[in-house]
């Protein structure tokens, strides 16, 4: 019984975290669609995943910026607020550019190209992640 408690504990977080993600597709699984083409190929494919991802994640900013100008809060909180998403999009392209540092470097030796494949899905799923975050943080707040 206690093992089932264990396994359910480590399985849940997993579940809710990918329910709740909308369904973002990993790195692993960004390289893996793109695997189909050939090698050049399969560069344009994650860098155009890149892309996308970059155009959600800066749709969100813009936003999670105009939620807030709307916010139906004083005007000091939505200031507070304001404040704390740009620390906290400033802080997410830190932790973007070490986390894809970091995976990308997990093909030690590898081939510079790999690491650069890694590298584009890596960027494209923490993209759309943080998109998906942002548009759940904004969706409750009540508009003026």
């Amino acid at each position: 019984m206690v093992w089932i408690a264990l396994g359910l504990a480590a399985f849940v977080p997993h579940v809710l975290l990918a329910a709740s993600a909308g369904a973002v597709p990993s790195e692993r699984e960004l390289r893996e669609e793109c695997s189909a083409f050939p090698e050049a190929g399969m560069r344009d494919c994650l860098a155009k995943k890149f892309d996308e991802s970059q155009r959600l994640l800066r749709q969100a900013e813009r936003e999670a910026a105009s939620a807030l100008s709307r916010w139906d809060e004083d005007q000091k909180y939505v200031a507070v607020a304001k404040l704390k998403l740009a620390h906290s999009n400033s802080a997410f392209a830190k932790y973007r550019q070490a986390q894809c540092d970091f995976l990308s470097s997990l093909n030690g030796g590898g081939v510079g190209n790999a690491q650069a494949l890694r590298r584009l899905a890596c960027l494209a799923e923490l993209d759309s992640l943080r998109a998906v975050q942002l548009r759940d943080a904004i969706s409750g707040l009540p508009p003026r």
